[in-house]
């Protein structure tokens, strides 16, 4: 059952409301002032709130104010219920990041329709994003309700790369968006001794170079095909209509960048302490969840995907076939025993 916290000082609109919340098989929560309804909130994290704006102690911008600092609370949805229908006070609130404002007087057709879309909204966003035209066609439906997925990838543009072309350096302008039709994908950074270092791997459904488009920045890695590949190539200027259309899909965009920094931190620290046996082990692992199938791709990638030289990742993976962990058959790895690989030790 999902929990609605109704923040309203006035007693018989806060009663009303409830009730007809609770016969829509709602669990509320109400409080009668800004203040109180903070305090409720963070113990009963609501899945939704709808909250008054002129209310004594303290206001509904005040409330959203607070929310928007505590990370408990700043993901959920918020509708403004108020008879302050000016536009002024309509747009104050939702630029102060209101998902929705339902004003005074209203139906309880009105109210449910508002309260069913936003938390719909809400559960599609929590779901963990992989990638993919499905996915992305779930962020845009988010923005306006429409199929927009195929105006953005429909006629567009098709490049195809051979193994090993490079899609786009280290230190360019980024100009578009790529959505990996066909084919895998690495992105690597290189020291000033020439050597590389994998940071990203992207398969079939997956996009790549948003990082910058959303930075602004140039591209601090350098991407290139491992494979014959094939890439559907999305302007700029479309990709920013849509992260721009809605601050919910700027937000999804925005916990998939967190996510990539606590991925990069993470292979960084094994970089830095893990042994050789470990970070080959981690190599054949990422790889293995990330495609789903025996690891085909040269020793050279995955020496680079390990941070170790060409040799010494030969010379583990012979080791590890010797302990029946891997067998390689015609340069294919196939992992045997993964979880021996996922618990080695330093």
């Amino acid at each position: 059952m999902k929990k609605i916290l109704l923040i309203e000082d006035n007693q018989a609109i806060r009663e009303n409301t409830a009730e007809i919340l609770e016969l829509a098989n709602y669990q509320v929560f109400t409080a009668e002032n800004g203040k109180t309804g903070i305090e409720t909130a963070l113990k009963v994290i609501p899945d939704l709130i709808i909250c008054d704006i002129m209310m004594p102690v303290l206001d509904g911008y005040g409330v959203l104010h607070l929310m928007h600092k505590n990370s408990s609370l700043q993901n959920i949805p918020f509708i403004f219920l108020s008879a302050k229908s000016e536009r002024l006070d309509i747009r104050k609130g939702m630029e102060m990041g209101a998902d929705d404002y339902i004003p005074k007087p209203f139906d309880e057709t009105e109210l449910l329709n508002a309260v069913e879309s936003r938390l719909k909204k809400a559960d599609l966003l929590k779901q963990e994003w992989k990638g993919g035209i499905d996915e992305l066609n779930k962020l845009i439906q988010l923005t306006d309700g429409k199929n927009a997925l195929q105006s953005l990838i429909e006629d567009r543009t098709v490049n195809r790369y051979r193994r090993k072309q490079i899609i786009y350096q280290e230190g360019n302008r980024p100009s578009r968006l790529y959505y990996v039709q066909k084919g895998k994908v690495k992105t690597y950074k290189t020291n000033e001794d020439g050597k590389d270092l994998v940071i990203g791997l992207y398969n079939e459904g997956d996009y790549l170079g948003y990082v910058a488009l959303l930075e602004g920045t140039s591209y601090n890695e350098t991407a290139e095909s491992i494979e014959e590949t094939e890439l559907v190539i999305v302007p700029r200027e479309d990709f920013e209509k849509l992260i721009n259309t809605s601050h919910d899909v700027m937000r999804k965009f925005i916990t998939l960048l967190a996510h990539n920094v606590a991925e990069k931190e993470e292979k960084l620290l094994g970089l830095a302490y893990n042994s050789l046996r470990k970070k080959v082990a981690e190599a054949l692992l990422t790889l293995h969840k990330k495609y789903h199938a025996p690891i085909d791709i040269s020793r050279e990638n995955l020496a680079t995907i390990a941070g170790t030289a060409t040799e010494s990742l030969i010379r583990t993976l012979s080791d590890f076939k010797t302990e029946g962990l891997v067998n390689i058959k015609g340069g294919t790895i196939t992992i045997l025993n993964e979880k021996k690989l996922s618990t080695m030790v330093n």
